[in-house]
């Protein structure tokens, strides 16, 4: 079974240069960045920014199999250091945005859960 979210998240007032920071850090890290989503069963996982009414926002999007290791729970320096930045970046409010029609051909789940 796929899990496929989509949350907004509330950037900090003055953090859009350390969210620039946090964002080139994870692109300038992606090899490291992959092998994190393998133990948190993470198949797809994409970080959206925009300005919405006044407020910096950020997007997750994911899909993600069963029984994937928390992200709060890894030995991966790399997640360390992404958890410091959202505690410094991200108000503790959120929103999860509902998905209403999930389209991923059959061939392509399969792929991504080896069922």
């Amino acid at each position: 079974m796929l899990k496929v979210e989509l949350s907004r998240f509330y950037v900090k007032e003055g953090k859009s240069e350390t969210v620039d920071e946090w964002l080139r850090f994870l692109n300038e890290h992606m090899e490291d960045t992959l092998l994190t989503l393998e133990d948190e069963k993470m198949y797809v996982e994409s970080i959206h920014r925009e300005i919405l009414h006044g407020r910096e926002v950020l997007y997750w999007y994911s899909v993600q199999g069963n029984g994937g290791q928390k992200v709060e729970d890894s030995n991966h320096e790399i997640d360390r250091i992404h958890l410091a930045y959202w505690k410094e970046c991200i108000d503790k409010g959120y929103e999860d945005i509902k998905a209403e029609v999930v389209m991923i051909p059959n061939k392509i789940r399969r792929a991504m859960t080896d069922e």
